[in-house]
């Protein structure tokens, strides 16, 4: 189930737009959760997504809120065939080392991922099978610059697949763009692993998401991502999901501080306003790491970069 703004990005819609549709047109009974907050099904989610697209193509939404899924495909050329098939797993082709991990931990059946073939980098991708009978290449980059273009058309040219999802966690906004122009869907990479299926099925359908804005800060951190992976999966056993939220945190943090390093300066007062940046997230990064490290401790989780 997807919470208000999930389902909304999944459509391709802003959040506001789906609260006007749901107000005045009656458009989704979506569940409530136990603190009231709406939740959507992947069927639901997947008939917004309809809705957006024939929205987009001219048509008024008063007419289509009343029409079924079935229909809806139907005014969109989809036959019954494409629609069983999204019901069925994604065969992926991944090149990333840690999502290729966390998605093996929580296993095909929750992710909707049928992972065929792997590797950890755009540099090993002549590891990776020629041909395969994958749907979609999935590449998953902490930090993305204009110089991963040819790599990613390269990679896709190796592997055939039908679509290419780009998962970031900072990237600016012509890096997307480019990214865009060659096809290929670009997101940043979901808290959720549950969602990722819909977004390879949105770039299989050929949808776009919003450009966000452009990011930007500095400094190291304690943990490597391996070290926060290997916390985030022995995390599973536990009834309290704080470790794994933390540690997609601690990343997150990580990614924005090398990522900032490769972010020009257009005058001094701009060079002040990233070292400003920089030394805010690193405080950030420091308390967090802390409590990761006492979290750790009390929960009896590994910690491999431990310091004495």
């Amino acid at each position: 189930m997807y919470r208000t703004g999930a389902a909304a990005r999944l459509a391709g819609l802003p959040v506001e737009t789906l609260r006007v549709w749901e107000r005045r047109y009656g458009l989704s009974d979506a569940q409530r959760s136990e603190r009231g907050q709406r939740l959507y099904s992947a069927e639901q989610v997947a008939r917004l997504s309809l809705l957006k697209q024939l929205v987009d193509q001219g048509h008024a939404i008063g007419v289509l809120a009343g029409l079924t899924r079935e229909q809806l495909q139907s005014m969109l050329g989809l036959s019954g065939q494409a629609q069983t098939q999204s019901a069925a797993p994604v065969r992926a082709i991944m090149i990333s080392n840690t999502l290729t991990r966390r998605l093996a931990a929580m296993g095909r059946e929750a992710t909707g991922i049928d992972v065929r073939a792997h590797c950890a980098s755009l540099e090993q991708v002549d590891e990776l099978p020629p041909q395969s009978s994958a749907d979609v290449l999935i590449i998953e980059m902490s930090e993305l610059d204009d110089g991963v273009l040819p790599r990613v058309a390269a990679a896709r040219e190796r592997v055939e697949v039908g679509a290419v999802v780009v998962l970031y966690r900072f990237c600016p906004s012509a890096t997307i763009r480019a990214l865009r122009a060659q096809g290929c869907l670009v997101a940043r990479v979901p808290a959720d692993l549950s969602e990722l299926a819909v977004l390879c099925r949105s770039a299989l359908s050929g949808q776009r998401l919003p450009l966000p804005e452009p990011d930007t800060a500095v400094l190291p951190r304690r943990f490597d991502e391996d070290t926060l992976v290997t916390i985030a999966n022995a995390s599973d056993r536990l009834v309290c999901e704080c470790p794994r939220h933390l540690s997609d945190l601690l990343m997150m943090i990580g990614s924005f501080e090398r990522y900032s390093l490769q972010c020009a300066s257009r005058n001094p007062e701009d060079a002040e306003l990233h070292a400003l940046l920089g030394r805010a997230s690193g405080q950030a990064r420091v308390l967090l790491e802390d409590a990761m490290e006492r979290l750790a401790i009390a929960e009896g989780l590994p910690l491999p970069g431990r310091r004495p």
